[in-house]
């Protein structure tokens, strides 16, 4: 069985003593949890510190974004590298506020796809539709066609570390969560395209859902055969919601 993963991004918010002050209060809220994955996406500023405090905690760092170079002439980017240095093990790739607020392209999301697992990253990558195209039937469409060119340069390699979040644009930030019918449908085509790079591929890859996620429909998700935890924005900002979330996958696979 996948372990469950919850992955908390925090988007451009917390300062440093925020962040700080988060992560000191958070492992009290998960006493007694256990067989989950709990992982935290900060800003930058956020990440060399906090990789010290989570040591002692369920915690687990993630950044929010990196660019595919090791090193070089490129201002204002973060390599692969930097990120492991300081103790990173997740990276966020493709989410649609960098597809849309930033025009990452789906050439430029392989490059870090491909990057983040040669250095040793296990990039989440994210996947899904806008209104626009749900409304017009191309949900599929849209995501094999995410997912395809973003493993384009592993040249049908197994993924490795890799995760998918499911996360349709429409929902994000709305309050309005994709129905669980939806999301598992997403996310069992999503499981499909994987069996196309091999079957350990398809067994071991967790599928996350990401969109409006709070602590009352996070059940509804997770329940889901082909769903194996959620990326959550909104609601991870606050360390009792985050817990509340994590709470209630425990209790869920506890039976």
């Amino acid at each position: 069985m996948r372990q469950p993963l919850i992955v908390a991004n925090w988007k451009m918010s917390k300062g440093l003593e925020e962040a700080k002050d988060y992560v000191r209060r958070f492992p009290g809220e998960v006493t007694g949890v256990s067989g989950i994955e709990m992982v935290v996406c900060a800003p930058f500023i956020a990440l060399a510190v906090l990789s010290k405090m989570v040591q002692q905690t369920p915690l687990v760092l993630g950044a929010q974004n990196m660019y595919w170079e090791r090193e070089g002439a490129f201002t204002g980017e973060i390599s692969p590298l930097m990120l492991r240095e300081v103790g990173v093990r997740y990276v966020i790739v493709g989410h649609s506020e960098r597809r849309n607020l930033f025009g990452e392209s789906d050439s430029l999301i392989a490059k870090k796809v491909a990057s983040a697992l040669e250095y040793g990253l296990a990039p989440i990558l994210c996947v899904g539709e806008d209104l626009r195209q749900r409304e017009a039937g191309q949900t599929k469409e849209v995501l094999q066609r995410q997912f395809f060119a973003a493993l384009e340069r592993l040249e049908n390699e197994q993924p490795g570390r890799l995760v998918v979040a499911y996360e349709p644009v429409w929902a994000i930030g709305t309050g309005k969560a994709a129905s669980a019918e939806d999301a598992a449908s997403a996310a069992g085509f999503v499981r499909s395209l994987l069996k196309e790079i091999g079957s350990a591929a398809a067994q071991k890859t967790r599928v996350l859902y990401g969109g409006s996620v709070n602590a009352d429909n996070i059940g509804d998700f997770t329940s889901c055969e082909d769903i194996d935890g959620a990326l959550v924005g909104g609601s991870s900002l606050k360390e009792k919601e985050f817990a509340a979330i994590v709470r209630s996958v425990y209790e869920e696979r506890r039976g």
